[in-house]
């Protein structure tokens, strides 16, 4: 009896081992982190079906089920990219942004080029993927491929790199190429990569007295771009007084025409109180132009509550915690400045999401990192957590070999047995 007894354990045992050796297989790296992101995603199926009756019933575009479909299709899709790409070796993406760089550089220009207006004003974020239907926003890739590229320049520790004179071609050239591409579309987005990119270079070493005479430079290269625009309005048509009127209608509290969407947030927010009005029961989507995507945080709270809009923001602050830890344990310069430089502004990103929904921020069209709704965005970001989980496995991988050749070693076996 005791013998099938133990038997049954044994085999429960080597069933369970088995598994769990499977599970290591597909997923490795930040347990943590993997449920973070698991969590986000699976939260964001409410507000997006919730959300979606705005295109629906209002734009007139789809059903809420066919907007559901679409970011379950797209978060699948997310996590299939994550898996595959955090079993690469991180060091591999040092090659693969030299090579990248280029091909990102073209396809900037030839957004650029396109010519494309929304409400009249330039919109040229966006290309066209032939056969698909889909778009892409190349401003994400360039941040994911330059932020790479900028760890590994600043991460090899050459003397010649931290000289300015030096660094001028292979740093900053780059730099300043695909930032002033991305700008003339997308001021948020090229001003949140320049902050980044300051931020990574100063973590890894760069003088700082270099830095504050780049910032110097880009301030004013920043402010001829806006003059020319100024003075040859057909160039960028109304881009400039779009920038313009976000910052004019968020320093007013009256509201007004600019001022639509945030004042129909706020609503939304008050609405919500602490337990919120329930998922689904949100009045303020059916108002809010862009109530699943750029204003979804302000959706969530009127469903949720204080309640779940602080839930949301404590697992961002989860996310962001893990990805310290993850740079503090990797055992590489490179391997510290690729977490925290893709990291950070994914969280940062987030925020500003939520400090625009609560008028803390004026208008940027950034949207809410694996919440939101969206195709290619949301899988640069799934691609980033896959770069980031890359060096995690690696380190855990590094871990289990030790370990491995620790229980070969006769000392160790011989203290284990002490």
């Amino acid at each position: 009896m005791w013998t099938g007894v133990y038997s049954s354990n044994k085999l429960l045992e080597n069933y369970n081992y088995k598994m769990e050796a499977s599970l290591k297989n597909i997923i490795s790296g930040d347990r943590v982190l993997w449920v973070a992101l698991a969590l986000l995603s699976i939260f964001s199926f409410l507000p997006i079906f919730s959300a979606s009756s705005n295109l629906a019933y209002v734009v007139g575009q789809g059903t809420p089920w066919s907007h559901l479909f679409k970011h379950f299709i797209v978060i699948v899709f997310g996590f299939a990219l994550i898996i595959s790409i955090h079993r690469v070796p991180y060091h591999y993406f040092k090659g693969i942004s030299i090579l990248a760089l280029p091909l990102t550089i073209f396809l900037l220009i030839y957004t650029a080029s396109q010519g494309n207006l929304i409400d009249g004003a330039n919109a040229n974020r966006w290309i066209e993927i032939p056969f698909v239907g889909l778009s892409f926003q190349t401003s994400n890739l360039a941040s994911v491929v330059l932020l790479t590229y900028v760890a590994h320049l600043i991460s090899k520790g050459s003397t010649r790199i931290f000289k300015f004179k030096s660094s001028i071609i292979p740093l900053w050239l780059p730099v300043f190429t695909v930032i002033f591409l991305i700008l003339p579309a997308n001021l948020s987005t090229a001003a949140l990569l320049f902050l980044m990119i300051l931020i990574l270079v100063f973590l890894g070493g760069y003088p700082i007295k270099y830095l504050f005479g780049i910032f110097g430079v880009g301030l004013v290269l920043s402010v001829i771009f806006v003059l020319t625009v100024k003075a040859y309005p057909d160039m960028l048509p109304n881009r400039l007084d779009t920038w313009i009127n976000r910052i004019v209608n968020f320093s007013i509290s009256e509201e007004s025409d600019g001022n639509y969407q945030i004042e129909r947030a706020k609503i939304a927010i008050s609405t919500g109180g602490l337990l919120g009005v329930g998922a689904g029961k949100s009045v303020m989507k059916n108002f809010l132009p862009q109530s699943s995507s750029d204003f979804i945080y302000a959706i969530i709270v009127e469903e949720f509550g204080l309640i779940g809009g602080t839930c949301l923001i404590l697992l961002y602050l989860i996310v962001m915690f893990r990805i310290v830890v993850i740079a503090n344990k990797a055992n590489t310069v490179f391997g510290k400045l690729l977490v925290l430089g893709l990291g950070l502004p994914i969280i940062f990103q987030a925020f500003v999401n939520m400090g625009v929904a609560l008028q803390v921020l004026p208008v940027t069209g950034q949207t809410l990192p694996l919440i939101s709704s969206g195709g290619t965005a949301a899988w640069m970001t799934c691609i980033t957590f896959g770069i980031i989980l890359s060096v995690s496995a690696t380190l855990n991988k590094e871990k289990s070999e030790f370990e491995n050749d620790d229980k070969h070693n006769p000392i160790a076996i011989l203290s284990e047995n002490i």
